[in-house]
């Protein structure tokens, strides 16, 4: 029997998840939650098999608390299911740990079998994702290639700049000095070929990155 911890502030998608799941011999759910205050407090208690979170949960920083997760509850496997599209945040989601990222568009079946694969000890990405990657765009003006370029912690820093905050507040955030949030800002500058911080602010946006 497979735990199954959800995590999302939509009340719909916690049921639509549980009830997606509730006849299945192989899986049962441990905790539906609402915010990551809830989540740790259950992680802590009763850590589950598989975690399915949303990125944008309230009281976490995403990417940073799934790598944060990971760290903590070593054993733990986490499907991230997100309103923001794969070609945005799966490859960072997946450098951080997580094993599974599907956008909420993604047909039931689609994301009951990425359970199952992830249960199994798998990884999961759509076709679309795994066929651009594996085909190795070299468009340089394609999203998914500058998306490509950016380290987990980079996007983070691109997150808190593009919500405005300054290198002293990144810095606190992020547990970092703020010299290294300036080299961040260079090595973001280059990898999306802007110029200045307006341009920066602008390319994150139509990565939906912010």
């Amino acid at each position: 029997m497979t735990n199954v911890l959800i995590a999302d502030h939509h009340p719909i998608t916690r049921k639509g998840i549980a009830s997606l799941l509730r006849n299945s011999e192989d899986f049962e759910i441990i905790g539906k939650v609402s915010n990551g205050n809830e989540m740790y407090d259950i992680l802590k208690s009763n850590t589950p098999d598989i975690l399915i979170m949303e990125l944008d949960l309230p009281q976490i920083n995403g990417i940073m608390a799934l790598r944060t997760i990971k760290k903590e509850f070593t054993g733990i496997k986490v499907i991230i299911f997100s309103s923001h599209p794969e070609e945005m945040y799966a490859l960072s989601a997946i450098k951080a740990g997580a094993s599974a990222y599907l956008s909420k568009t993604v047909a039931t079946k689609t994301l009951k079998k990425a359970i199952e694969r992830v249960a199994r000890g798998g990884i999961y990405l759509n076709d679309n994702l795994t066929q651009q990657l594996a085909n190795g765009n070299t468009n340089e003006n394609n999203m998914v290639v500058k998306y490509k370029k950016l380290s987990s912690r980079e996007i983070e820093v691109l997150n808190l700049l593009s919500s405005g905050k300054r290198n002293k507040d990144i810095a606190s955030t992020l547990s970092i000095n703020e010299k290294t949030v300036s080299t961040y800002k260079t090595r973001l500058l280059k990898k999306l070929k802007v110029d200045n911080l307006a341009d920066l602010i602008h390319q994150s946006r139509l990565l939906h990155i912010n």
